[in-house]
């Protein structure tokens, strides 16, 4: 299926859910905010939230500094 992540399209294989998406593109271990169709997912939801073809999905990291 195709998605839009974070502005560029991205193949991935149906059904996937939020988590295995940020583990494909290697944010697994990050601490990140996941925005799927301007809605933000919570973490406890990532293994469940199964993302649908045409999905617009952004994903933004922390960086820390000062």
């Amino acid at each position: 299926m195709n998605l839009l992540l974070n502005g560029q399209s991205h193949d991935c294989a149906a059904p996937c859910s939020v988590a295995e998406l940020l583990e494909n593109a290697g944010y697994a271990q990050r601490r990140v905010a996941v925005e799927v169709n301007r809605c933000i997912v919570p973490r406890s939801e990532h293994a469940t939230h199964l993302l649908a073809e045409g999905d617009r999905v952004e994903i933004v990291h922390a960086i820390g500094g000062g």
